[in-house]
């Protein structure tokens, strides 16, 4: 069957180490890694057609990867990285560069491959790194965005690194191919910027008219591994184009629905990939050059681990994000078998040389979930050693916080609600990530912490432990999730409030434990039928009514979906049968002029008057003396059936109606 067969016993493989890791409660990474090295023509236990086909097939996860990485990708959240991202990273790349020259020297090595060496060192692994957040729940936090930050500006990097290198031998070039190859990544990006706000928007809008699902997916990724293609043939990076078309795709109105349907076709290539890591270590060399393997991968963690965590200090990150960069970047990247490939074909490096970096490289990968894991406990220790490290903080009382309200996030929801708690004197403290939105709360003179709230010691700077309510706005729903895995592991009892885009969100949020989801969107649609409806003319009781049966039905069947809250659906529904409906008494109402006692409501109807709203204000516990009078509208409560005999009994006559 040829290479069918041989993704086949790569898929059954993957899927028992998938399930062993998920038993070990470990990343299912780790389990696809173990695969790969099981059906590799090195242990003999099965045998495939060909390697090198599923090593072709894993470049597709790794561009499915990066397309559904750049649909993700938003300047806005790279924002508060931008500095550390473009001016960080390439330090980065020179120092490790340099490190791995020494590495190189002090192994015995000539100074060409232990650049070579050196350069491979600089990058990390995208895949991994991914990979390792999304399975402990860091993505959308502060430190998975330095993280992704760093890693965008490196796999930009491979491409002048592919071209440098090999010109080291060489005595002219050098510099031209390097020009030329700046220029046609500027044409290609401009290529890309007209297709990506012209030409797939407008195709993406023919396919998604035509109603098929299967080809929405076909056209999408056709746009990614067509525009990787392209790449390829302008002399960059596969993965690089597929990344930036998921970027500009992201800025469409068909970027939500793109990542939902290119995630699983992700995961299942990306899965290729991480088989294929685990058949480039040979177990035979690796325990024959055992003592040097692991020398080079304690010198590569503890060198390049300093390294990316000095620089992310140096360019202002604090607390825990130094040791999570450390820990989480020290590995040495997917991107970097291009760079020891391209070092094989030209000489730089030798037989022995290439296998020694490859099993390196694997070896580094392997540990990243085991040592990205040890980031919290490591600096719980180095807490207690030295305290905590003082976080930016503006307007903070002078006490302790208490009987406030936490809110996450100062953009146009959480600047809102600031200034609604301001103006009715509620306690309230603001946890921001983003410096230009944090300036602005400054400079309204909101209480502010400058930080992740999804990080410990941030959320425990707002004293979540005397808060009464915590609201999460940000519009990103991996940071949304982050925080509230957060809450709901250190503070479970804390009533939380969340934004959500959709009803796919909100039931992730629900089972999170989450019970109170705002859906802005589906909040918007309701407010315009409202505001539409009452400038057709309707009466305002009515529309009101539609607006209430509106709400009900957006939020709580919702929560009938999710079993596990069957009884938070059960209340709302018990809620709803006593709910308050506003009714007008229409000019010549029989009840119009008449003693409430005198109709006889609750014994007509079974609803119960408890105020009227008139001209002059909202009377509340009205009296059986009170009479109603036209144009008062009165509040009632009961079921919809009791109300609605209420509603006939104040509506006028039908022969007046019809005048």
């Amino acid at each position: 069957m040829g290479i069918a067969s041989d993704i086949i016993l790569v898929v059954v493989a993957a899927l028992f180490g998938g399930l062993a890791a998920q038993r070990l409660r470990q990343p299912l990474v780790l389990g696809y890694i173990l695969a790969g090295i099981l059906v590799s023509p090195h242990m003999g236990l099965v045998t495939l057609s060909s390697v090198h086909d599923i090593e072709l097939l894993a470049e597709i996860g790794v561009a499915l990867l990066l397309f559904a990485l750049g649909l993700e990708f938003s300047f806005e959240d790279l924002r508060p990285v931008r500095r550390v991202a473009l001016i960080g990273t390439p330090i980065q790349i020179l120092l490790v560069t340099a490190l791995g020259y020494g590495i190189g020297r002090g192994l015995g090595w000539e100074w060409l491959p232990s650049v070579w060496l050196g350069a491979m060192l600089s990058l990390s692994s995208t895949m991994v790194i991914l990979k390792t957040l999304e399975s402990q729940g860091w993505m959308g936090t502060l430190s998975s965005r330095v993280m992704i930050g760093i890693l965008v500006v490196q796999d930009l990097a491979l491409v002048p690194l592919l071209i440098i290198l090999p010109q080291l031998g060489a005595q002219d070039g050098g510099l031209a191919a390097l020009g030329w190859a700046g220029l046609k990544s500027a044409l290609f990006l401009g290529l890309m910027v007209v297709a990506g706000t012209r030409v797939f928007p407008w195709l993406l809008g023919r396919v998604a008219r035509a109603g098929s699902r299967e080809l929405f997916l076909l056209t999408i990724c056709a746009i990614g591994l067509g525009v990787g293609y392209g790449t390829y043939l302008f002399g960059l990076s596969f993965a690089f184009g597929a990344f930036v078309a998921g970027m500009v795709l992201s800025e469409s109105d068909f970027g939500y629905q793109a990542l939902a349907d290119i995630l699983p076709l992700r995961d299942v290539f990306g899965l290729l990939f991480f088989a294929s890591v685990g058949m480039l270590l040979d177990p035979a060399f690796l325990m024959e050059n055992l003592g040097i393997v692991l020398l080079l991968t304690g010198l590569v963690f503890l060198g390049k681990g300093t390294i990316m965590a000095g620089l992310t200090r140096v360019f202002g990150y604090g607390n825990v994000i130094p040791l999570a960069v450390g820990l989480g970047l020290f590995q040495v990247g997917e991107l970097s078998f291009l760079i020891a490939r391209a070092g094989l074909e030209s000489k730089a490096l030798g037989a022995d040389q290439y296998s020694l970096l490859l099993t390196t490289t694997v070896m580094t990968m392997i540990l990243t979930p085991f040592t990205s894991r040890l980031t919290a406990p490591l600096y719980a220790l180095v807490r207690r050693f030295n305290g905590r490290a003082p976080l930016e903080t503006i307007d903070l009382p002078r006490s302790e916080l208490t009987d406030h309200i936490i809110i996450v996030g100062h953009g146009r929801i959480g600047g809102m609600v600031a200034g609604v708690l301001r103006r009715q004197g509620i306690a309230h403290v603001v946890i921001e990530s983003a410096h230009r939105a944090m300036v602005d709360a400054k400079q309204a003179g909101v209480p502010v912490i400058y930080g992740d709230a999804a990080q410990e010691i941030v959320m425990e700077a707002a004293n979540p432990d005397e808060a009464r309510l915590v609201l999460v706005t940000p519009p990103d729903f991996s940071s949304a999730r982050a925080v509230v895995a957060r809450l709901m592991e250190q503070h479970p009892d804390l009533p939380v409030i969340v934004r959500a885009a959709g009803r796919e969100q909100q039931l992730a949020l629900m089972e999170m434990g989450v019970r109170e989801i705002i859906l802005p969107e589906m909040e918007a649609g309701v407010e315009f039928a409202r505001q539409s409806l009452l400038r057709l003319g309707l009466p305002p009781t009515d529309v009101q009514q539609l607006a209430d049966e509106l709400h009900r039905e957006m939020y709580a069947a919702l929560y009938e979906q999710v079993p596990a809250y069957a009884a938070t659906a059960r209340l709302s529904a018990a809620r709803d049968l006593l709910s308050v409906s506003w009714v007008r008494v229409a000019p010549g109402s029989p009840v119009a002029g008449r003693a409430i006692k005198d109709l006889a409501v609750r014994t007509r109807t079974g609803a119960s008057i408890v105020g009227v709203l008139r001209p002059e204000g909202f009377t509340a516990n009205v009296g059986p003396d009170d009479a109603l009078h036209p144009g008062d509208i009165a509040a009632v409560i009961g079921t919809r059936e009791q109300t609605g005999a209420f509603r006939h009994m104040a509506a006028a006559p039908t022969g007046e109606q019809a005048a």
